[in-house]
């Protein structure tokens, strides 16, 4: 994995720092670096409070896209 994508995006989108997310989130800035870089994967519980911190769904975080749903063919 080539870290959370739109992590990074949304976290530099918004203006904050590793730093400040760490702290609102209360987990070091040494894991969050981790799992923008894909050094470290998040546990279900840490995705979702990603995603209510920054509003935007858990597809989003990974791919930095939103879910499309796929035609069927």
């Amino acid at each position: 994995m080539d870290g959370m994508i739109g992590l990074r995006e949304i976290r530099r989108k918004r203006g904050y720092s590793q730093l400040k997310v760490a702290m609102d989130l209360s987990i070091s800035r040494e894991a969050l670096s981790y799992y923008e870089n894909g050094r470290r994967s998040p546990d279900l519980q840490m995705l979702i409070r990603l995603s209510d911190y920054f509003d935007v769904s858990i597809d989003y975080l990974i791919r930095g896209r939103e879910f499309l749903r796929r035609s069927s063919v």
